[in-house]
């Protein structure tokens, strides 16, 4: 039976969200050995990876369970039991065979925090620290990145997606007690994808870009930055199925 799985978790002890050869230190990693002790031998699929130190507060995963798991509720507070305290289930629930955490999705919907404020130790891992912040330039360049574009000038080197087409659906900025909060959501993202897209906005931000400057890197003519926003202030939001918003 397949289960579908919403989890949070605090990234900035691991290693990244996708299993590797070098490390067990993962998301998926450690999910991987939690239901391997509990009988459970499949491999957990997720909607997506998400960097080192970048952090989820809702992403989903599948993986097929054995009948001897059909009470979902003590399935729930055993695989809790397993897991660490930097990572919580939101939701655990029976899905359709045909649901593919990744390959179901319709959306994917990124968050990131900045603050410019003075820094301090107790959110270091949480929040992206900047000396200065212009809102008013981030809230008018941001917008630029709706639509469909190529954002081959906008992905980390090394990258093997077939193609670099992506339609991003909303994109916009708001403060919220004192931080200023980024929202991208997406058919998709490229890898460092977003991280890159907030660097371009610091960097309008601190007058070092401009906004034409942007829509020529965003047209694929000239790469005027390729410096990522630091992955502390990312979060994967929210994973969206079907005709749902």
């Amino acid at each position: 039976m397949r289960i579908k799985l919403t989890i949070s978790y605090n990234g900035a002890s691991f290693m990244g969200s996708q299993t590797q050869n070098t490390t067990s230190n993962t998301v998926l990693g450690l999910l991987e050995k939690a239901l391997f002790r509990l009988g459970i031998k499949t491999r957990p699929i997720a909607s997506g990876r998400t960097d080192r130190g970048v952090h989820a507060t809702r992403q989903v995963l599948h993986f097929d369970a054995p009948p001897f798991w059909s009470d979902i509720s003590r399935l729930k507070h055993s695989l809790s039991f397993q897991l660490p305290d930097t990572v919580t289930i939101r939701a655990i629930e029976y899905a359709d065979n045909d649901f593919h955490a990744r390959y179901s999705a319709k959306k994917r919907t990124y968050r990131y925090i900045i603050s410019n404020k003075a820094p301090n130790p107790f959110e270091a891992d949480l929040v992206t620290f900047v000396s200065s912040l212009n809102f008013e330039k981030i809230s008018s360049a941001i917008r630029l990145f709706e639509g469909e574009h190529d954002f081959t000038y906008f992905k980390k080197s090394g990258s093997n997606e077939k193609h670099c087409r992506r339609t991003i659906f909303k994109a916009f900025a708001y403060q919220h007690r004192g931080y200023t909060i980024l929202i991208f959501e997406a058919n998709g993202f490229l890898r460092a994808q977003i991280r890159l897209m907030v660097g371009f906005l610091l960097g309008i931000s601190g007058g070092k870009l401009s906004e034409k400057q942007l829509l020529e890197q965003l047209e694929c003519k000239t790469v005027h930055n390729r410096k990522p926003a630091p992955h502390n202030g990312l979060y994967l939001a929210r994973i969206t199925y079907g005709l749902s918003v």
